[in-house]
């Protein structure tokens, strides 16, 4: 016998009364929050809201606030200052453009648990029942909606597992890629403004503070400079198999291009003891993407501390593995000097470290990238912190 989910029945269409004393407590809402929470107040007046039955509680696309009326009804005054501020994380944070191709059910569990854990820390209002709330796990996930995404145990096609409903739908920015382009910048730009309202006001918090700085800072992912830096030194290849056409009528043979393919690199894997084992299995998955993507000639992985410890060589065919050798003090110079001890001549050499150390010796005639896990600075090569967007 096969059983029948039972249909949940569809609420009734809330009365005209309803509907008044929803948009009454919105407003009263908003107005304790100008007063209370000038950054958050300041996005939310940018959003016109619109009532959407079809909306179960709440959503944005950054550029409207949808609302449902028997949600805002079911709220205490604390929540609806919290749901309302966490849809203005939503903005803050430029989920509706960041998306990608990720499960969009997944991606609005991971800005909830972002949203959620800065406006408890901040004392908000009052959390929803059922509101994705988990410190351990923003913090496991790097404080990131990306890290805490790839944290999220997948279901039903990517859905999210059994964390719980988003507390609201962050829906992807609507328009076509310049469209889209542009309302990325503009949201940018009242962020600014609405941080520097509420500083002026002497209420803007250092948590929020230094949030704002970090969605307003241009953002990029470690990995894909780390990609960027790897296939731009690829060669072109060349073959007399396939001449080139349109010289064949003067009776000149020249040879075509072959493709690219990428020469001898070099992995520094820093294993000092302040690398942690999260890190490092980050670095290694890349690692591994990339070895099959790119293909080096031959890549080196070199694993040190206050000198090398060991050493693996991997050819295109072979299956890349990372295991850590060391655990001493750091330093930077011997890795340069065993490459030339062992006639290593790469076309480019990364670093995975937290750029801890002053021993770097003098810079190598070939480009090295420093994946750095802390901030820092090197005196030569580029550098890019390996962290990505809240």
């Amino acid at each position: 016998m096969t059983s029948v989910m039972p249909i949940q029945p569809k609420p009734p269409a809330p009365t005209p009364e309803q509907a008044r004393e929803a948009l009454t407590r919105l407003g009263k809402s908003k107005a304790a929050l100008i007063l209370e929470q000038p950054f958050f107040a300041t996005l939310l007046v940018n959003l016109p809201m619109v009532r959407d039955d079809t909306v179960k509680t709440m959503a944005t696309d950054g550029e409207t606030f949808f609302y449902n009326v028997h949600f805002v009804l079911e709220q205490t005054m604390d929540e609806l200052k919290f749901v309302l501020c966490h849809e203005v994380g939503h903005c803050m944070f430029q989920h509706m453009f960041r998306r990608g191709e990720r499960d969009m059910r997944r991606w609005n569990q991971a800005g909830d648990y972002i949203i959620n854990d800065l406006l408890v820390k901040e004392a908000i209002g009052k959390i929803p029942k059922g509101g994705l709330h988990d410190p351990q796990l923003v913090a496991s996930g790097g404080g990131t909606s990306e890290g805490v995404y790839d944290l999220l145990p997948e279901q039903n096609g990517g859905g999210g597992g059994d964390h719980g409903d988003p507390m609201d739908e962050c829906r992807d920015a609507p328009g076509d890629p310049a469209q889209r382009e542009q309302a990325e910048q503009e949201m940018k730009v009242r962020v600014a403004q609405a941080a520097q309202a509420a500083k002026m006001m002497g209420k803007l918090s250092a948590g929020v503070q230094r949030l704002v700085d970090a969605a307003l800072k241009p953002k990029v992912s470690w990995a894909d400079v780390m990609r960027r830096f790897w296939t731009v030194r690829a060669r072109s290849e060349t073959s007399w198999a396939r001449p080139k056409r349109r010289w064949l009528g003067d009776d000149l043979y020249l040879p075509s291009l072959a493709g690219e393919k990428l020469g001898v690199m070099v992995m520094f894997i820093d294993c000092s003891g302040s690398i942690g084992q999260k890190e490092l299995d980050l670095f290694a998955a890349e690692v591994k993407a990339l070895h099959q993507d790119c293909a080096p000639s031959v890549l080196h992985v070199v694993y040190f501390d206050s000198d090398v410890c060991h050493h693996d060589m991997f050819l295109p065919d072979d299956t890349v593995f990372l295991k850590p050798h060391g655990g001493g003090g750091t330093r930077f110079s011997p890795c340069i000097e065993w490459l030339y001890d062992h006639d290593i001549d790469p076309a480019a050499a990364v670093f995975l470290t937290d750029l801890c150390c002053s021993d770097f010796g003098p810079a190598p005639h070939f480009p090295v990238l420093w994946v750095s896990t802390d901030p820092g600075t090197a005196p030569w090569g580029e550098v890019v912190i390996m962290s990505d967007r809240l």
